[in-house]
C-alpha cells in the first residue's frame, strides 16, 4: 500500500486538487483526495507540492516492434511482401527489452498503443501494453485495440517498388473494399451455418481477423495524412460501418469543421522534425489546438520511434506554446487516448478502482522543458525513482 500526498493532483477526472493525496492498495488507486490518512503499514510518500498526474497514454506507436539502434534486425512492424496482412499481430514482433520502455518509464509514460507501421494496406491489430515488464503477455492491457490500415503515400510507395499492387490511392481504396467485402460474406456463411457446421466455409485466418472489425468490437486505425486520404478512409468507414480513429490528421487543420461533424477522434502526429514527404507539408503543432477548438477529440502521439516515446509530455507541451489549451492538451495525453482505444476503465485518470499508473514530476513537463519525473509508479509497484 503506498500513500502519495501534499501533490498538485491532476486527476483528468474533475478539477486539480492543489494539495491533493492518492491511496494505492493491490496494485490499484483506493482513494483520491484531501487530507487522507496512511493506512498502517502504508508506506507514505510526500510529493512536496509537485505535480501529481496519471501515467501518461500514447495512443499511436510502434515501441517494441521497432528496436533501438538495432537496424532491420530490429524492423519488426512492417510484413511488406503482403499488401493485406489483417492476421498479424503486434504482441508477436514486440520486444519488451528494448530500451525505449525503460526510456518512456523515466519520463512518465506509463501506457502505449503500439503495433505495425503503414507500409500496407492492412497490416494488422495493433495492442495496449504497460510500459514495464519482461514479457509481453503480462503487459497486456488490451489486445487487439484495433485494426491498422494505411492511405497516402506509403502503400503506393511500397508496392509500387516491388511492381505490384497497389500504385495508386485507387489501388488502396479498392483492395481495401474487396477483402472487407470478402469478410462480410466470410462472416454471414460463418453465422448462417452456425446450426449446421458442413455448411463453414472453409477457414480464412485474414477474414478471421477482420470480423471484431466487422463487428465494431475494435477500430480501424487509419494511418492519413493529406485530407482527401483521411475523407477515404472516413467514406469506406461508413460503407461497412466501422469504428474509425484518425491517426496523424496532419491536414486536420485544414477541415477541422468537417471532422469536427464527422466525430471521429484525430490521433495527432508526430509533429516534431522535418517534412520528410509532400503528405508532411501541413504538419504542424498548431494542429491538436485547432482541432481541439473545432470540437474534434484529440490525441497527441509521437508515432514512436519517429519521435522517441519520453518525448510525448514535450510534444504536448509544444501544442500548448502553439496555441492549445493547456488542460486539453493533459487530456490529449491521458484520458482522451485512453478513451478513444476503449482503455478507460484502466488508464488515463486518477480515480478510484483504475490501475495504480502514476507521476510525480519535477515541474510541469508541458510548461517547461526541464521538468522531469521524479517517480512512475505502474500497477501500484514503484517502476522509477529519481
Amino acid at each position: 500500500m503506498i500513500l502519495i500526498k501534499n501533490g498538485h493532483v491532476k486527476t483528468m477526472a474533475g478539477p486539480d486538487l492543489p494539495c491533493g493525496d492518492v491511496l494505492i492498495e493491490n496494485g490499484k488507486i483506493k482513494e483520491v483526495g484531501t487530507g487522507l490518512t496512511a493506512p498502517e503499514g502504508a508506506q507514505v510518500i510526500d510529493a512536496a507540492g509537485r505535480l501529481v498526474t496519471p501515467g501518461i497514454v500514447e495512443a499511436h506507436c510502434h515501441i517494441g516492434l521497432d528496436n533501438e539502434g538495432m537496424g532491420w534486425e530490429g524492423h519488426d512492424f512492417n510484413e511488406a511482401v503482403d499488401p493485406c496482412t489483417p492476421h498479424l499481430r503486434a504482441i508477436d514482433s514486440i520486444n519488451p527489452m528494448d530500451e525505449a520502455f525503460e526510456n518512456a518509464v523515466k519520463a512518465g509514460v506509463t501506457t502505449a498503443v503500439t503495433g505495425p507501421g503503414s507500409a500496407n494496406v492492412l497490416g494488422g491489430t495493433f495492442t495496449a501494453i504497460k510500459l514495464c515488464g519482461k514479457r509481453v503477455d503480462d503487459m497486456i492491457v488490451k489486445d487487439p485495440v484495433a485494426m491498422k490500415a494505411a492511405f497516402g503515400e506509403n502503400p503506393k510507395r511500397v508496392y509500387s517498388n516491388s511492381k505490384k499492387s497497389p500504385t495508386t490511392r485507387m489501388g488502396t481504396a479498392g483492395m481495401l473494399r474487396e477483402i472487407l467485402f470478402k469478410a462480410q460474406r466470410y462472416l454471414q456463411d460463418k453465422e448462417t451455418a452456425e446450426q449446421n457446421e458442413e455448411k463453414l466455409p472453409p477457414f480464412d485466418m485474414k477474414l478471421e481477423a477482420l470480423i471484431p472489425l466487422l463487428k465494431k468490437e475494435i477500430p480501424l486505425k487509419a494511418h492519413a495524412h493529406r485530407a482527401d486520404d483521411i475523407f477515404t478512409s472516413i467514406r469506406i468507414a461508413k460503407e461497412f460501418d466501422l469504428l474509425l480513429t484518425l491517426d496523424h490528421c496532419t491536414d486536420g487543420s485544414l477541415i477541422a469543421d468537417e471532422l469536427a461533424k464527422e466525430g471521429y477522434p484525430a490521433f495527432v502526429g508526430p509533429s516534431l522534425g522535418q517534412k520528410t514527404k509532400i503528405e508532411l507539408l501541413h504538419k504542424s503543432f498548431e494542429t491538436p489546438g485547432l482541432l481541439n477548438r473545432a470540437g474534434v477529440d484529440v490525441s497527441i502521439i509521437t508515432d514512436a520511434p519517429v519521435i522517441p516515446l519520453q518525448y510525448l509530455p514535450l510534444c504536448a507541451g509544444m501544442a500548448v506554446a502553439s496555441g492549445m489549451d493547456y488542460e486539453e492538451a493533459w487530456k490529449a495525453i491521458t484520458i482522451n487516448p485512453a478513451k478513444a482505444n476503449g482503455i478507460a476503465d484502466r488508464v488515463g485518470s486518477l480515480e478510484p478502482g483504475k490501475d495504480a499508473d502514476v507521476v510525480i514530476f519535477e515541474g510541469d513537463p508541458l510548461r517547461d522543458v526541464a521538468a522531469h519525473a521524479n517517480l512512475t509508479v505502474i500497477d501500484g509497484k514503484i517502476i522509477y525513482r529519481e
